[in-house]
């Protein structure tokens, strides 16, 4: 350990928290490169009543974003708070500057996020306060009094993977200063929507809400299932279950109708087959069931929104938008041209034609009731769960797989001089996207995945698909996760390895595959597994519906330095540990400090040291959020620790190794990207660039020294060039301001003749190259970056910033221009000589090599 990292102040351990607002990295930013070819799954859209050009969009795992022009521009406007995960946003009708957000997405799945309370903004987004409910995790509905506006509702249904919280109904009257909890069922159960009579607001309709989700298990329903009313405000309820079904009963989703206040919708879902859609003409005393719809998935849907045009319309989120014109007698899906997964609609009150909808794939609109659309491809919301990168010259390109949205790959930057452009991508994958990986030696090979273990091997030369899974047995359906894991040998490229609750190996790039192990999880049945105190009956609702596999593995690497060294982590903690190509294994499951059903989320091998093994879990699925992190010295025979000072609310996805400097690590975490320099003791936030956001999966490609980031809800972002971190990590931090390394910086020309056309959005290139500097204070005169040439002739001098900690700046390689139409003339390939300079004085110097691109 560097004692000089200690004695920075910038480096004091991390609070429980949150992260420091100024991290001595913050001057390192990172880039997005997108995508927008698909987006991302939308939670919410609020559009301002007295300005229907602004809309706010709640993106289910990106943040919230505004537009101010119907959507030709959209800018995030809750990056750097504490949640990523949204459920509902809510304008205030008698000041629309006031915005209140629910954060937590509404839903149950897989997929989810969870957040950290209720926001309220008074300036229309610019700035936001959180006011409460901050164990809440998941707000279902937020209503809004349209006579007195600080008085709200806030439907809570609490955290998902555990009991308690703060879970049920809550009136503030005072803007947020206070709250109360005006219907509280239990600790299990909470309150997931809510709707006004539109002629009384002081009649309110609420649906409780019991449900859990644990590792491979759901329970979507039970007893404490219930449609309530309140005639004055919360003071006071009444159940209204006359005519409702006497089984469990799950999510319910309710409206009232718009033109008759008396008639009060329910889609109710139910265990067996009681539930469907129900209809009140007498404000919920009684109720009749009009047809056996349901949602495909109430966890999932589970909305209603009546046509404010036309009585006994009601429209339904599920897979396909589901519209009833008879007051729920019949339904019939909608075959909207667009994606499919449907979570709002919005009207608009001048144009019963006019509507906006939120899907998993992005926001939509029509002008003809829904005959064409208009998709909203300026929103970098894909959902990747995983990355990588292949060796593609003269630009790498970066595959990831999305929630929903396939598997896509793209380049990191372009010869067009306004970066890559979205038509520069690739749908390489359907279904729902996972783990891609690329042969190292062709890149016009890559292997994409969708759910439960389905593989395909792409030749992109050829757009020749074949599948290239294994195939069991007519006997053995096997296990498999719905992100399953499979890796390319860093051996062989021929060489596929690839886990369920058995490890598989091809030799032949995925043609044949054999079998190496049994079962190697615990194989614990689920179904025996106690949920919210007990266990539950094979009729229970929705039952470990679009759950993934239970007793699967969940991580897999092969040792990059030892051939056949093969570890296999579960998601029911156990790590499996093979030193002869699997023929022989060694179990690890119990882990220091680290609860023992934890989910093995990633192993990191190193490529230095041959016994030397990284390992992240998590539990968040048992509601512990906290960061599991260890490493192993002696090839998993025992760990320790190296979670050091990472945020205690913040667990671990992913971590990596940098294939130069093994003292450089990197971890990605439920809200952001983190690096060390000495082994896990300290963690510095890399934020600049950088949204709060799910930071799930993490690749270096080598060649190029970058650090490429996939998160699950804002898409991939590039730290360019990490040569001045492993410079920090193998001296430590400089005690006088230090000029660091660069890469070679690559001559490419600008193909200016190339253009993106309307709607097609592009992100920009890098800089060709990047001076990085530290700094120990802050400097208080002039600061600049000179380059000179071999004849010691000034080229270029470029004003630096002077805030303390690691600051860069980036440079085009040309000499000083008139202007923007006349920008100077590119640099020679050679070697140039680049100062630091203070006040006129050159404290630190450092050589950077131009080369020929190629």
């Amino acid at each position: 350990m560097n004692p000089a990292i200690l004695a920075l102040p910038f480096l004091l351990p991390l609070t429980p928290a949150q992260a420091p607002s100024q991290s001595p990295l913050s001057g390192l930013a990172l880039r997005s490169i997108g995508p927008t070819l698909t987006t991302g799954r939308i939670a919410d859209v609020a559009i301002d009543p007295t300005n229907r050009s602004i809309w706010y969009v709640a993106a289910a795992s990106g943040g919230l974003w505004k537009t101010e022009n119907r959507g030709l521009t959209f800018t995030p406007i809750f990056d750097t708070y504490g949640s990523y995960s949204l459920g509902c946003v809510a304008i205030d009708p008698k000041n629309p500057s006031t915005i209140w957000l629910g954060t937590g997405e509404n839903a149950s799945q897989r997929s989810v996020g969870f957040g950290d309370g209720v926001y309220k903004s008074t300036d229309a987004g610019k700035t936001w306060q959180r006011v409460g409910l901050e164990k809440s995790e998941h707000i279902g509905k937020i209503l809004i009094d349209p006579r007195k506006p600080d008085t709200v509702y806030v439907a809570a249904q609490g955290p998902l993977w555990a009991p308690g919280g703060d879970r049920g109904l809550y009136k503030t009257t005072d803007g947020g200063k206070t709250w109360s909890a005006i219907l509280t069922v239990s600790e299990n159960t909470g309150i997931s929507d809510i709707v006004f009579d539109p002629k009384k607001p002081d009649r309110i309709y609420a649906s409780a809400y019991q449900r859990r989700r644990h590792t491979g298990v759901l329970i979507g329903g039970g007893p404490e299932g219930m449609i309530y009313r309140s005639d004055n405000g919360g003071k006071s309820w009444k159940k209204l279950d006359k005519g409702l079904p006497t089984v469990d009963k799950g999510r319910i989703a309710l409206a009232v109708s718009p033109q008759k206040s008396d008639v009060v919708y329910a889609l109710v879902t139910a265990a067996g087959k009681e539930g469907g859609f129900f209809r009140s003409t007498n404000k919920g005393e009684s109720w009749e069931k009009m047809g056996a719809f349901g949602p495909s998935d109430a966890q999932y849907y589970a909305e209603l929104f009546p046509d404010p045009f036309t009585f006994d319309k009601v429209w339904a989120a599920d897979t396909l938008f589901q519209l009833t014109t008879d007051g729920g007698k019949t339904f019939t899906g909608q075959r909207f041209n667009t994606h499919v997964d449907y979570h709002d609609i919005e009207f608009d009150p001048t144009d019963p034609k006019h509507l906006i909808l939120g899907c998993d794939g992005g926001l939509y609109e029509s002008y003809d009731g829904g005959a064409t659309w208009r998709h909203f491809n300026n929103l970098p919301l894909s959902q990747f769960y995983r990355i990588s990168v292949d060796n593609t010259s003269p630009f790498y390109f970066v595959y990831g797989g999305m929630q929903d949205n396939g598997t896509i790959g793209g380049p990191v930057r372009s010869l067009a001089p306004q970066g890559v452009r979205t038509s520069e991508w690739l749908t390489v994958g359907g279904g729902d996207g996972f783990q891609s990986r690329v042969d190292p030696t062709n890149p016009d090979i890559v292997y994409t995945s969708s759910q439960n273990g389905n593989f395909s091997r792409l030749d992109k030369k050829t757009g020749a698909v074949v599948g290239a899974s294994p195939r069991l047995p007519l006997t053995e359906r096997g296990r498999w996760n719905w992100d399953t894991p499979f890796i390319i040998s860093p051996h062989n490229p021929s060489t596929l390895w690839m886990a369920g609750n058995r490890l598989f190996k091809s030799e032949d790039k995925g043609v044949t595959w054999k079998p190496l192990t049994g079962d190697i999880t615990r194989n614990i049945d689920r179904n025996t597994l106690p949920v919210m105190g007990k266990v539950w009956d094979a009729d229970a609702v929705n039952k470990h519906r679009s759950t993934t596999d239970f007793g699967v593995a969940s991580s897999l690497e092969e040792s990059p330095k030892v051939k056949g060294l093969v570890y296999v982590g579960t998601d029911e903690g156990l790590i499996q540990i093979s030193e002869d190509d699997g023929k022989t294994w060694r179990k690890g499951e119990n882990f220091p400090g680290v609860p023992a059903m934890a989910t093995v989320s990633d192993i990191c091998a190193s490529q230095h040291a041959p016994d030397t093994v990284y390992a992240s879990f998590h539990d968040f699925q048992h509601g512990d959020f906290k960061p599991y992190l260890l490493k192993s010295l002696d090839r998993g025979k025992t760990w320790t620790s190296i979670a050091g000072d990472l945020p205690g609310r913040d667990f671990v996805w992913t971590i990596a190794e940098d294939p130069q400097n093994p003292k450089l690590l990197f971890v990605g975490t439920e809200f952001g990207l983190y690096a060390t320099f000495d082994g896990g003791a300290h963690w510095l936030p890399l934020k600049n660039g950088v949204p709060t956001i799910e930071v799930r999966d993490i690749a270096i490609q080598a060649k190029a020294s970058d650090l490429v980031v996939g998160t699950f809800g804002r898409g991939a972002y590039i730290l360019d060039d990490l040569s001045p971190l492993r410079t920090l990590a193998t001296d430590g931090i400089p005690t006088a301001p230090t000029l660091l390394p660069s890469r070679p910086a690559a001559l490419y020309p600008d193909l200016s003749y190339i253009r993106a056309a309307p709607g097609n959005v592009s992100f920009p290139n890098p800089w060709p190259t990047y001076f990085t500097y530290w700094l120990p204070t802050e400097v208080k005169g002039k600061l600049s970056v000179t380059v000179l040439d071999s004849k010691d002739n000034v080229v270029r001098e470029l004003e630096a910033p002077t805030t303390p900690g690691l600051q860069r700046i980036g440079w085009d390689l040309r000499q000083p221009g008139a202007n923007r139409f006349a920008p100077g003339r590119t640099l020679a390939p050679g070697t140039y000589t680049v100062q630091l300079i203070i006040d006129d004085k050159t404290v630190s110097t450092q050589k950077l090599e131009v080369v020929a691109g190629g």
